[in-house]
């Protein structure tokens, strides 16, 4: 089981995270993507997909039409850990793609 992240670990990681933002009332983090269309935003939820099948961790994620919001959170550690910040990161390498 992964553990959760301290206050010390969440706020440095945190911060090499830009957009992601705390969950009020949970321990998740939480980002809006906006896409010029439909298409653009589901390549984005495909590849995401891919990277989150590979790491065994998958995002709670909203869809319509160009924006995608996603929350992370670790359910079995029951709040945020190393692996929502290492799918966060690998989230980010894809908006670049």
């Amino acid at each position: 089981m992964t553990n959760r992240l301290s206050s010390e670990e969440r706020a440095a990681l945190l911060e090499t995270l830009p957009g992601w933002l705390p969950v009020t009332g949970r321990d998740a983090i939480h980002k809006t993507f906006v896409f010029d269309d439909f298409n653009a935003a589901f390549g984005f939820m495909t590849r995401i997909a891919l990277k989150a099948e590979q790491m065994n961790h998958h995002p709670e994620w909203f869809n319509v039409w160009n924006r995608v919001e996603i929350t992370l959170s670790t359910h079995d550690a029951n709040g945020l850990t190393r692996l929502d910040v290492d799918l966060a990161a690998a989230i980010e390498t894809f908006t670049r793609q």
